[in-house]
């Protein structure tokens, strides 16, 4: 059963060094995640779908990415760089990211964690690191399932809304016309009047 649920689970893994991305590659496959390995941070954005100038011609991948791990020294765009951008990002900003770093360096682990990263892991990562990753993808997965009832009142509360303000503005233009009429009605009337008498 646990392997089945952790089957459905879609992983990016980026790391700029081939060695430590057949690695974490290898134990993510061992854990039966599928996994997709790129070897930097724009190339995992490209992935995404976020590079502004692969926008026009990219479609976004088929497979649904649910967790992004990444390392934390690479060339161009840091693992912290690539973490930020993915949060920044309306649509994407929920994808659980980890880091991984050979260097224990506290001050960086708190800056990944306090930028919303969900864990950070020092290389060489183990298949016990790994193992750490399918409490995330689980509450993650709760949470959504949670929160399809409260968008769908969303939903339902803003079209209410919507219509609510079309029917007011219909009746408010109905009640000015009534008003209008009203008064040239009530003008109409007194002017016969007077000019009758």
């Amino acid at each position: 059963m646990d392997m089945a649920i952790e089957a459905q689970f879609h992983v990016l893994a980026v790391d700029d060094n081939l060695i430590d991305r057949k690695l974490i590659e290898k134990l993510l496959k061992t854990s039966s995640f599928q996994v997709t390995a790129v070897d930097s941070g724009s190339k995992a954005l490209e992935f995404l779908g976020l590079q502004e100038e692969e926008q026009r011609n990219h479609h976004p991948q088929e497979m649904e990415v649910n967790l992004i791990i990444t390392d934390y020294s690479m060339p161009g765009m840091t693992g912290y760089d690539l973490l930020r951008k993915i949060k920044e990002s309306s649509s994407l900003k929920d994808i659980p990211v980890v880091i991984m770093s050979s260097e224990n360096i506290p001050s960086r682990i708190n800056r990944c964690l306090e930028e919303g990263a969900e864990d950070f892991f020092l290389k060489p990562v183990q298949l016990s690191d790994v193992s750490k990753l399918r409490p995330h993808l689980l509450r993650r997965k709760a949470e959504e399932e949670e929160e399809k009832p409260k968008r769908n009142i969303r939903k339902r509360k803003t079209i209410e809304e919507s219509l609510t303000h079309m029917l007011m503005e219909d009746l408010n233009k109905f009640i000015s016309i009534e008003d209008i009429f009203g008064e040239l009605n009530y003008e109409f009337s007194h002017k016969r009047w007077k000019f009758g008498s």
